[in-house]
């Protein structure tokens, strides 16, 4: 019997191996993995998207996936990544410095590779839900290391709530759950369907005082009321829309109030501009104002092509105010904090024009009703407007945020166009 069952396992192993839908469930489960664990670790999320890549080689459909690549909305994404590596060729950094710049831009290969696969498979949906609920249970994480920072596994512990990577991050995670559980929400209460709409609510709300009363970034308190707006145009009612602002302009007074956490983030705002602008103290504004004043400097320097991949850097060195401590005009960074400006220096018109075309092609894709039109639409969104603030685009996690929101949700849509599409020549 022993040798009969260990028989039968073996030929079971060995059918799953030949079955091309074995390897397609592997590939979705891969995809899952890694949406669950970016909340929490890169190293995780880089070997589960390194793993799932892997588990679609044997049974790739070659010329259908090629076939797949000249759609704009894949061929946007792959320009930008040949962009950055011819780049390397008028580059005065060092080679070393060339590549490394290059790198960021190698994620957003990956993203017609989710288009195409996520096009075939009916388990999308599951990595949003993987996300969220990893989301969710980051959030209790981080009530808990607020009241017990020992907890926390960053070793500065210098961020208050961060329990993992840091607040910036954590702010986008949580913005990009909140908001898009708005939709289903809406959904459920035109099914009447109360209950479950209450707990999603609960979420979503879960999500806001957490950044209202444990911590929040800046870029979140500028970017939330905006995605907030798109789904309310796009979804409600004016008569809703004017219910809703009311309630929500109540519960951001009442947060104001009682929360000093919020107070404070805010009041940065004007303290930092304040000191920069009198004593050009290196604050978190004054910074950003300081790089994007000297990038526009640079981008005027070579405005077609740019300095080249990896230039950035040594941008700066050259232009940096030498011996003068604590101001803001010393600081040398390879990164100006602002996507456009970012490739703009690096790659000129040529750039600017590529990395527009991605966000442009994809925010069109996601222009009906539904579920993963929402999702899509809103990581654009999200994506376009935090890059008024940083380089989110090629940062490692808003990055992959981005590439696995618009590979996901573009392979749903893609795939329900189709269905509609067959579905039309047979009713004709």
């Amino acid at each position: 019997m022993t040798a009969l069952a260990r028989e039968t396992a073996s030929q079971m192993l060995w059918r799953r191996l030949r079955s091309p839908a074995a390897w397609s469930e592997t590939v979705d489960l891969f995809a899952i993995l890694t949406a669950a664990s970016l909340p929490w670790s890169t190293s995780l999320a880089g070997i589960f998207n390194a793993l799932m890549l892997l588990c679609m080689v044997p049974f790739l459909d070659v010329r259908a996936f090629v076939q797949s690549l000249k759609r704009p909305i894949c061929v946007a994404p792959i320009a930008l990544v040949l962009l950055a590596l011819v780049g390397t060729l008028w580059s005065d950094a060092t080679w070393g410095a060339r590549f490394y710049a290059v790198n960021p831009t190698v994620k957003l290969l990956v993203l017609p590779v989710l288009l195409y696969h996520f096009e075939r498979s009916r388990r999308g949906n599951w990595v949003f839900i993987a996300f969220l609920v990893s989301c969710a249970l980051l959030s209790v994480m981080s009530w808990i290391v607020a009241f017990y920072p020992d907890l926390a596994l960053k070793s500065d512990r210098v961020e208050r709530g961060i329990f993992v990577k840091n607040y910036i991050d954590q702010s986008q995670e949580f913005t990009l759950c909140a908001v898009a559980l708005a939709y289903p929400i809406v959904l459920l209460l035109r099914q009447k369907r109360y209950w479950f709409a209450g707990l999603l609510a609960a979420l979503a709300l879960s999500f806001f005082v957490n950044m209202a009363f444990v911590v929040v970034s800046r870029t979140a308190l500028v970017t939330v009321p905006i995605m907030v707006g798109v789904f309310a145009l796009l979804h409600l009612r004016w008569r809703s829309i004017a219910i809703i602002a009311a309630a929500l302009i109540a519960g951001a007074a009442i947060a104001w109030q009682a929360s000093p956490q919020l107070r404070k983030t805010a009041d940065t705002f004007a303290s930092d501009y304040t000191r920069y602008v009198e004593k050009g103290e290196p604050t978190s504004m004054g910074l950003r104002l300081e790089f994007w004043r000297k990038s526009l400097g640079f981008f005027a320097e070579a405005p077609v092509m740019g300095h080249g991949t990896g230039s950035t850097r040594g941008l700066f060195e050259r232009v940096a105010t030498h011996g003068a401590q604590n101001q803001a005009s010393a600081e040398v960074i390879g990164n100006p904090h602002n996507q456009t400006l970012n490739v703009a220096v690096q790659w000129g018109i040529i750039g600017i024009v590529v990395l527009y075309a991605i966000w442009i092609l994809h925010l069109r894709l996601f222009r009906g009703d539904g579920l993963a039109n929402w999702v899509g639409l809103l990581v654009v969104v999200q994506n376009v407007f935090t890059s008024l603030f940083n380089s989110h685009l090629f940062d490692f996690h808003e990055g992959w945020m981005y590439v696995i929101g618009v590979g996901v949700a573009g392979g749903i849509v893609l795939q329900a166009q189709q269905a509609g599409s067959k579905v039309g020549e047979a009713g004709s």
